[in-house]
Parts: structure tokens; C-alpha cells; sequence
């Protein structure tokens, strides 16, 4: 059995190598005695996100049951991100977990971590003080994340990601002047989310994805699964 286990990691990492310069994903064992029950893998930072172009170092243990139980990682690199510790590097993802399938590899969880990335889950959060500030500040979020995959994962820097801008005075009375913006739906409601960095364009248009009642322009107050449909399309997730 153990031998079986052996043989199938070191093809997977035969087919990870023969793929690096397209997946730009590497995984080697991580000493010169060549065991290949504990490996040092790296992911490149997706295009378009605060972390595009760094070179994130994960750790990675191959179990005794392995395939039928998932590869254990986490991340060596620091990474601020709502699924990632910013202190240990755990990890919180489905497929290291209850979505893991012997017919996995240690390539297509690579792949997820690196889609991660792209698309995080604040509100099924590893790190709660990093997925607070993702909801309820984005611009500063980016700006952090990014100024840790520069310092810690030397990633180029991005001027996109470098900067905050705070919304000036000026800014939301112009907003504020605009009432056709708010398509009928009250001001004070949509001003909650505005007040969160989102734009009020898109606020709407998550409120009319969701399918949020106008009520006749009167504020009140949303149900729980309401203000996570709307926080989730506000920050992309499908």
C-alpha cells in the first residue's frame, strides 16, 4: 500500500513539472532525502487580484491513507486572505476537507488554492478579522493584501492596489444630490452598503438582483440571508 501511495505521488509530481510553465504551479519534496510524504509546493498569484504575481510557498504532508484521505497544507508564505490564517497558514477549503475525492490530486487542490485567490468566501472565513474588514472595506483590503504579497511573496507592485480612496464630502453630497440613482429604493438602505466602499450603482444592482422590495422608498430592516446575498454579488461571488 505504501509503496502504491509513493509511486502515485511521484507521478503526480512528474505531471505537475511537465505542466509548470503553462499552470505555473511547482511542488518538489521539501528536503535533499527526497521524501515524498512531505512536499514544498508554490502557486503564482492570479492576473487582476492583489496577489497577482507573487510566489506563495505551501507545505504539503501526504498521509498514510492517501488517496482516500486529502493532503494536509497550508500555507509557508504569509497571505492575507479570509480563507488563509494570517497567522498560521491554515487553511479553509472545501476540498481539503468534505469535498475531497481520491480521484483529486495534489495538482487540482493546488489549482484551488490558486482560484482562491480569485474568488474568496468571507462569509466561510479561516481569518474572521480579515474577512470583516473584506466585507465591510474592500479598498482597504485589497491595498493589505497586496502589500503582503509584495513583502512577503515579491509580488511587483500593482499602483491599482497601493492606494485607498476615501470618499470625500464633496463625493457624497454629489451622490446624494442624484436621488434617480437609488431606482426607489430608500436612500438610508442603500447608504448602508455604500458606507461599506461599495458604489451605489452597484448596490442597486445587487438589490435588484436579489430581488429586494422596494417598499414604496421606506427604509427598513433586511433579513439576514438577504444582507449575505447581497454582500456576496457586491463582492462577486457566484
Amino acid at each position: 500500500m505504501a509503496s502504491n501511495r509513493l509511486r502515485r505521488v511521484a507521478k503526480e509530481l512528474a505531471d505537475i513539472q511537465a505542466d509548470a510553465s503553462v499552470s505555473h504551479i511547482t511542488a518538489q519534496p521539501s528536503d535533499a532525502n527526497s521524501d515524498l510524504t512531505h512536499l514544498k509546493a508554490s502557486i503564482t498569484g492570479p492576473p487582476g487580484t492583489p496577489y497577482e504575481g507573487g510566489k506563495f510557498i505551501v507545505d504539503v504532508k501526504i498521509p498514510t491513507e492517501y488517496p482516500f484521505r486529502p493532503p494536509i497544507m497550508k500555507f509557508d508564505t504569509k497571505v492575507w486572505h479570509p480563507n488563509i490564517s494570517s497567522q498560521t497558514g491554515a487553511i479553509c477549503l472545501d476540498t481539503l476537507s468534505t469535498a475531497w475525492s481520491p480521484v483529486l490530486t495534489i495538482k487540482s487542490t493546488l489549482l484551488s488554492l490558486q482560484s482562491l485567490f480569485e474568488s474568496p468566501e468571507p462569509k466561510d472565513p479561516q481569518d474572521a478579522e480579515v474577512a470583516k474588514m473584506m466585507m465591510t472595506d474592500p479598498p482597504a483590503f485589497n491595498k493589505k493584501a497586496h502589500e503582503w504579497a509584495v513583502q512577503y511573496a515579491s509580488a511587483p507592485r500593482n499602483p491599482t492596489f497601493q492606494s485607498v480612496q476615501p470618499r470625500s464630502g464633496t463625493q457624497q453630497a454629489s451622490q446624494a444630490i442624484d436621488e434617480s440613482r437609488y431606482q426607489g429604493y430608500n436612500k438610508d438602505l442603500i447608504d448602508r452598503f455604500v458606507n461599506m466602499g461599495f458604489d451605489i450603482d452597484r448596490v442597486v444592482e445587487a438589490f435588484i438582483y436579489v430581488g429586494i422590495d422596494k417598499n414604496d422608498g421606506m427604509d427598513y430592516s433586511l433579513e439576514e440571508a438577504y444582507m449575505g446575498d447581497i454582500t456576496a454579488r457586491l463582492l462577486g461571488e457566484p
